[in-house]
């Protein structure tokens, strides 16, 4: 879960507080959008509550993941201001009937880092929002990011692929667009 304050624009500079910029990583994500409230949402009703799909980065402090400083949560790590980037439009459902159909990729500096599909997601956008909705009411506004691929900067053997100051991250998802943000070290 991220508050509001992480939410921030597809073409954003992404300002990065100086006790995160070690290990700032990046994690490309199709985005569902949830167009109204729904609680105890069964699989096969949950895309009747999509309002629309968009790209995402998750972007993840992977220094505050660590147990010691987290003590096993995610949360902080990935709730700094703008670390949900999102856009650059919401795509109805009735332009992508099937959203685990769609290609994906990730690119720092104009490197490609991820490229996948959606098909290869862990659990569907339909076992997201049931999962999510079980007890609880999900809200009109919510914005589900499903997940990301291999090929994040923590999983790379050197471990240099985490962000540096300057760094633009490129997500791309088919049918929906890209967004672009910059990485901008505060000092």
């Amino acid at each position: 879960m991220k508050p509001p304050g992480a939410l921030a624009g597809p073409f954003d500079d992404v300002s990065i507080h100086p006790t995160v910029q070690g290990q700032l990583d990046y994690e490309s994500e199709m985005t569902v959008l949830i167009g109204k409230d729904g609680k105890n949402i069964s699989e096969a009703d949950a895309l009747d509550y999509i309002l629309g799909y968009t790209a995402g980065n998750a972007i993840s402090a992977r220094n505050f993941q660590l147990p010691d400083i987290s003590g096993g949560q995610f949360c902080c790590a990935k709730s700094f201001d703008a670390f949900a980037l999102i856009g650059p439009c919401i795509v109805s459902p009735s332009l992508i009937p099937d959203p685990q159909k769609l290609t994906y990729s990730t690119k720092v500096n104009g490197e490609v880092r991820q490229k996948s599909g959606t098909d290869d997601m862990i659990w569907s956008s339909r076992q997201n929002i049931a999962h999510l909705s079980r007890g609880t009411t999900l809200r009109r506004g919510t914005a589900i990011m499903t997940g990301t691929s291999s090929g994040v900067g923590f999983s790379m053997k050197d471990k240099h692929g985490f962000l540096n100051d300057g760094d633009t991250v490129e997500v791309e998802i088919s049918e929906i667009g890209a967004i672009r943000n910059k990485m901008v070290y505060e000092k």
